[in-house]
């Protein structure tokens, strides 16, 4: 259900939360969480402009996880990379689908995103620590 690209946002900001504190090199975050070293570029400076990452150039620079972002949902990474979902939607993207008209699936569906939606809000930057390299 999370894009490939909000994976390895996912991915990063769990690295950057292990190296709390610590300003760390982008050739680094691309080895251990094994995101392509041009993809991860475009992840890093998205995720930067919206705050939840800091950068510093020169020496003694990289990339550290901004502390306000540790108590953060998950939730808000993913709709910066994909947007904001449209829960409201058909499975089978019939138009005649509604609450009035369901069809088969709309009901177990409706469901399977309410769930979904409660773990995005719910789990938070911080709870990514250590799990990045796995």
């Amino acid at each position: 259900m999370i894009s490939q690209t909000g994976r390895y946002a996912l991915r990063i900001l769990g690295y950057l939360g292990e190296h709390e504190e610590q300003w760390v090199l982008g050739r680094d975050i691309a080895t251990a969480t094994r995101i392509p070293a041009n993809y991860l570029g475009k992840i890093l400076n998205r995720l930067r402009k919206a705050g939840y990452v800091r950068s510093q150039k020169g020496w003694g620079g990289g990339f550290m996880l901004d502390k306000a972002s540790r108590a953060v949902p998950i939730g808000e990474v993913v709709e910066l990379f994909e947007g904001k979902k449209d829960s409201t939607g058909c499975v089978f993207e019939l138009r005649r689908c509604n609450a009035k008209h369901p069809c088969p699936l709309h009901e177990p569906w409706q469901r399977v995103q309410e769930q979904y939606q409660r773990m995005l809000d719910s789990v938070e930057i911080s709870d990514l620590a250590g799990e990045a390299a796995k």
